[in-house]
């Protein structure tokens, strides 16, 4: 049952839920910025830099559950 195809749909089902899970870190941090009183160019930049770190985060989290295995 775990067949190469199978390993391939799961890898790109989690790998678009990590994708999803850091747009939503990276808006939520925008609007909280700019809710602050940040500029928009502020608030971009530091929705930005949140998607990143949590991208970099689930990432490396992801590798290592997979190397585990």
């Amino acid at each position: 049952m775990n067949t190469p195809s199978t390993h391939l749909t799961l890898l790109v089902l989690v790998l678009s839920i990590v994708a999803l899970f850091c747009t939503l870190v990276g808006a939520a941090a925008g609007l909280l910025a700019r809710l602050d009183g940040a500029t928009y160019a502020t608030a971009l930049l530091r929705g930005a830099a949140a998607f990143a770190g949590s991208a970099t985060l689930s990432l490396t989290a992801l590798t290592f559950v997979l190397t585990a295995l």
